[in-house]
């Protein structure tokens, strides 16, 4: 039996001045990091107008459409993923053909099993409801028909996580763990960038994260050592590391998000990437949506923050865009009636019933008989 469905604290105003603050000062810092050097802080500021732009659109379309809204944007984000399978518009990489557009077909694929799954969250109908969570499980499909295990693994993963948030009563807890998720792999990248784990485990870290990879994590970590401030600018990454320098093809990004901000913006782009993640998830605790909605969201952004820190895919336009999308859509404010009213919790889990089917009357059949005026006998 699924458990009440539980809304977040609404504070719309300050979580979304957070965030202002947040990108505003990532955008800074960028800038700052910059000065006095030929770098390319054009890709950084990007990525943040796509976040934001994607958040701000998210936010109207999911007060007006919840549920189809979410569903165009898993279906838009499945049909990008396989069109532009061995290109992907909107790469801030060095090179046109750049390497890792699969890995971000498989973000894109993650987050489009997000907003299917957080439209199933939010739909009334049962058959709608199983029709979405099928389209999820198509999109996990495709990841491996594009030849990426890890974005079938998370995408499938997303599946199950909304699953088992319809019977969650706190979403806090939920959040709290998907927040040391991504902690947890983005230290475990940083380990093997610095070669502190046991042999044997490295070794076998090796084989699916590949040789090439693992040694430009290192030159990421040797960079940010030297570099520890403000690090060696946005995009000099290709200049600075020898293993990027010999690979042929290179794209010239390390392949991690984390170790990137490390080495091109210092300590504190870390520190700005790590606040911008934590938002996002301070936006769905505080969201006026369902905690099945909130928590499906949280998955599938802990998700590609686990792509990312083994990958580029926050390196590519649409998929900052889509992560800010599937943000605001789990954030919207609920739908306003015509009438002026808000929106009721369906009783079978659904987000969104208009609120002019009939509801329970909280006041009781005691509190309506006072109010009754009796005939004089």
């Amino acid at each position: 039996m699924a458990a009440p469905a539980e809304r977040g604290p609404e504070d719309g105003n300050a979580s979304d001045a957070a965030g202002a603050l947040i990108l505003a000062f990532c955008a800074i810092w960028s800038l700052i990091s910059a000065a006095g050097r030929e770098t390319r802080p054009e890709g950084v500021l990007l990525a943040l107008l796509a976040v934001a732009a994607g958040f701000a659109c998210g936010r109207i379309c999911g007060t007006l459409l919840p549920v189809a809204a979410a569903s165009i944007a898993a279906l838009a984000a499945l049909v990008m993923a396989l069109v532009w399978r061995h290109g992907m518009p909107g790469a801030t990489a060095a090179v046109e053909t750049a390497p890792g557009h699969t890995g971000a077909s498989a973000a894109l694929l993650v987050l489009a099993a997000g907003a299917a799954c957080c439209a199933a969250a939010a739909a009334r109908r049962d058959s709608l409801r199983f029709t979405l969570r099928l389209l999820a499980l198509g999109t996990a499909c495709a990841s491996l028909g594009l030849g990426s295990v890890a974005g079938f693994a998370a995408a499938v993963g997303v599946l199950l996580c909304s699953l088992a948030a319809a019977r969650m009563r706190s979403r806090l807890l939920g959040l709290v763990g998907l927040a040391l998720a991504a902690g947890l792999a983005a230290g475990a990248t940083w380990a093997v960038a610095e070669d502190v784990l046991p042999d044997g485990l490295t070794v076998s870290l090796e084989g699916p994260l590949t040789t090439n990879r693992v040694q430009l994590w290192a030159d990421a970590a040797r960079l940010a050592e030297e570099h520890p401030v403000l690090g060696i600018g946005p995009d000099r990454f290709a200049e600075l590391s020898p293993t990027a320098q010999q690979t042929l093809g290179s794209d010239g990004k390390p392949h991690s998000a984390a170790l990137q901000q490390a080495a091109e913006q210092g300590v504190v782009g870390v520190v700005l990437l790590g606040a911008a993640f934590g938002w996002l998830l301070y936006v769905l605790w505080r969201s006026p949506r369902s905690t099945a909605v909130a928590l499906t969201a949280g998955a599938a952004l802990t998700a590609l923050a686990v792509l990312a820190s083994v990958g580029n895919a926050l390196s590519f336009t649409p998929v900052t865009a889509g992560a800010g999308l599937l943000a605001g859509l789990a954030s919207a404010r609920r739908p306003i009636e015509a009438g002026g009213h808000g929106s009721a919790r369906s009783p079978h889990g659904g987000d969104d019933v208009p609120a002019h089917e009939p509801q329970a009357d909280p006041a009781g059949p005691a509190v309506r008989a006072r109010g009754r005026v009796r005939p004089r006998p």
